[in-house]
This record gives structure tokens, C-alpha cells and sequence, in this order.
């Protein structure tokens, strides 16, 4: 089993920065991509950004230029960083990772969510 906790949102004002923190427990072989989605009320959830095992990076359009996301692979942790908030990147934030564990098939699994909101 595989377990992703998310840490790192909050309130902040417009223009501000946060970072997210999510770290991967369990009983984990190996984890190719991890990523981030978010969702606001009344919206479908959507990707933010993802990271493969690599280090190659995409993001969506809304957030490029704003949003940088990092791993460290040694800690089964990936980041977000997120910079020039708009009150619009207010959302519920998931992070994931597709993870082969060990003696066992490859599978996408999910945090609990850390709320973010950006409001003057």
C-alpha cells in the first residue's frame, strides 16, 4: 500500500507565494511521474503540473510561467512551488504518484488535498 500526505497550504494574498510538500509512504519499489492537480468549487479537476522519474516537467498553461514543480527522489517527495498567486489558483490541491510497489503492479494513487486560497 501507498500513502501521499500533502502539506504547505493556507491563506495568501494575491501576488504571494506557497509551497506544497507531498511525501510518499509505503510499501514503494519504484515511482515514475508524480504530480499535481487541483479542483475549485464548482469545477472540474484539472492538472496543474507533473514530473516523471527523469525530471522532465509540464504544466498547464494557466500555471506555466508562475509554478515550478521539483522532486527529490531520495525522500519520495515532490514539490510545488507557486509564485504570483491569482485569486483564480484558489483550489483544493492533490498531489499523486504513479508508483510500481514492491512485488507488484504499476498504479496512480492519491493525497488526501491541502486547501489553497488566495484572497485580499
Amino acid at each position: 500500500q501507498v500513502q501521499l500526505v500533502e502539506s504547505g497550504g493556507g491563506l495568501v494574498q494575491p501576488g504571494g507565494s506557497l509551497r506544497l510538500s507531498c511525501a510518499a509512504s509505503g510499501n514503494i519499489f519504484s515511482i515514475y511521474a508524480m504530480g499535481w492537480h487541483r479542483q475549485a468549487p464548482g469545477k472540474q479537476r484539472e492538472l496543474v503540473a507533473v514530473i516523471n522519474s527523469g525530471g522532465s516537467t509540464k504544466y498547464a498553461d494557466s500555471v506555466k510561467g508562475r509554478f515550478t514543480i521539483s522532486r527529490d527522489n531520495a525522500k519520495n517527495t515532490v514539490y510545488l512551488q507557486m509564485n504570483s498567486l491569482k485569486p483564480e489558483d484558489t483550489a483544493v490541491y492533490y498531489c499523486s504518484g504513479n508508483v510500481r510497489i514492491v512485488g507488484g503492479p504499476i498504479d496512480d494513487y492519491w493525497g488526501q488535498g491541502t486547501q489553497v486560497t488566495v484572497s485580499s
